[in-house]
């Protein structure tokens, strides 16, 4: 038994590259976008100067006694000011508040 593998036509290869290249630049600008909207959220919060920003995770959270559901993000960053490291959550109330709950060392 001899099996033969045909070749992709170029065209494909191309069609299914830019669809790659398109896809991780779209990732690549909301990242990017991302991390400076929660830099000026932590500069609203009281830490303006600060690098590193990564964010963690993202989790919907849901009051029992209220019944109002929020998010909760999980960030890390260096604060300049500080010259410390902080973690800890960023909490997004309904309105678009937001509370920190920050442990810097």
């Amino acid at each position: 038994m001899s099996y033969e593998v045909r070749k992709l036509p170029k065209k494909t290869v191309i069609i299914i590259s830019l669809i790659v290249f398109i896809a991780i630049v779209i990732f690549l600008v909301q990242k990017t976008l991302k991390e400076q909207r929660f830099a000026e959220i932590l500069g609203t919060l009281g830490h303006t100067n600060i690098t590193e920003l990564k964010i963690i995770n993202k989790l919907n959270v849901e009051d029992v006694q209220t019944k109002l559901k929020s998010n909760v993000f999980k960030v890390k960053f260096f604060d300049n000011d500080l010259n410390q490291t902080c973690i800890g959550f960023l909490h997004k109330e309904k309105d678009d508040l937001y509370s920190k709950d920050f442990d810097c060392k």
